[in-house]
């Protein structure tokens, strides 16, 4: 049972009964409850405002780890485009030019993606920034790569096209480099053995006993053989491409026929001594585009600095012609 309370009253100098109104009541029951709630809220507040759970430390430390691996990303990532660019100089200032092919352009090298933002998604992260130009230079890098690797599909196409072209073009003696001592008369004005008279010798002319081997001087089609009692007598005719013909005269032998292909050096006749001739030899023109050159110029992969100055020497002298 609760105790009763006293006061004494000095009014009625009397003791009387205490009496607790309901508001102190509450306040004494309430009160202490009330204030340790606000002051845990207030130190609540404080801690998640302030301090870290183990929980979000755990977090933040990964979150931490993840932003270094991103940056050392970054880093391969420009080290990566340091490289390509380095490659695409080479392409553009190198391959391209040795093999006649326009540079690449640098808009098409840039390779730009434009249209809808791409990484939007990554935008509400706290480390957008970071997160968003790693994406965006990976995805740059990765299209670059693809262009690159596209250019050199191309170079490499390029370069059989070259060597095929290189191939075609005449470039060895008709007979064997001991023709060097065999090379009777040469290309321009030259006494013919017939009339006597200087005419205009539109090739070379390879003194060699009958039956010696003809090479094609390079790749090509045969495009003509033709048997004949005059002129250039058994001859026959390759087109090379390329705007380049060659033809081989006075024949003792044909070995080939018309539109079978040749590469350069497969015996294609013999040597004779048909038609308009006053001895065994091969008569050797080089065509290009239709108009017959000195073929002097065109024995470049036989024959060393040292021959091919004795060749030019030997078939600059003014002497008679076979045919």
């Amino acid at each position: 049972m609760a105790k009763t309370k006293y006061y004494f009253n000095t009014d009625s100098l009397k003791f009387e009964r205490v009496v607790v109104s309901f508001r102190k009541k509450f306040f004494r029951v309430f009160g202490w409850p009330s204030t340790a709630a606000v002051f845990g809220s207030i130190v609540l507040l404080f801690a998640y405002s302030f301090l870290d759970s183990p929980k979000e430390k755990q977090l933040k430390r990964e979150l931490s780890g993840m932003s270094l691996q991103y940056e050392l990303l970054q880093q391969r990532m420009d080290l990566a485009s340091a490289v390509l660019e380095d490659l695409q100089k080479r392409d553009d200032q190198v391959y391209r030019v040795i093999f006649e092919a326009e540079p690449i352009p640098s808009e098409v090298r840039e390779a730009g993606s434009g249209g809808v933002n791409r990484y939007k998604e990554l935008e509400n992260f706290n480390n957008a920034e970071l997160m968003v130009n790693t994406s965006r230079t990976m995805d740059k890098l990765y299209r670059q790569l693809y262009i690159q690797s596209k250019s050199y599909d191309e170079v490499f196409e390029l370069v059989k096209k070259k060597s095929d072209l290189l191939a075609s073009i005449p470039a060895i003696q008709p007979v064997t480099k001991s023709g060097i001592a065999r090379l009777a008369s040469g290309f321009g004005s030259r006494i013919h053995p017939i009339y006597k008279t200087y005419m205009m010798h539109t090739g070379i002319d390879f003194s060699a006993p009958i039956g010696t081997e003809i090479y094609a001087t390079g790749n090509g089609t045969i495009s003509k053989v033709e048997y004949n009692g005059r002129g250039y007598g058994n001859n026959v005719t390759i087109n090379h491409g390329i705007g380049y013909a060659t033809l081989y005269g006075h024949m003792s032998k044909v070995a080939v026929r018309p539109g079978q292909k040749v590469k350069r050096g497969d015996v294609i006749g013999y040597v004779g001594n048909t038609g308009s001739s006053t001895g065994p030899h091969v008569h050797y023109e080089v065509i290009k585009n239709g108009q017959k050159i000195n073929p002097i110029n065109y024995f470049f992969n036989d024959l060393t600095a040292e021959e091919y100055d004795k060749v030019r020497e030997l078939a600059s002298q003014s002497n008679q012609s076979f045919d």
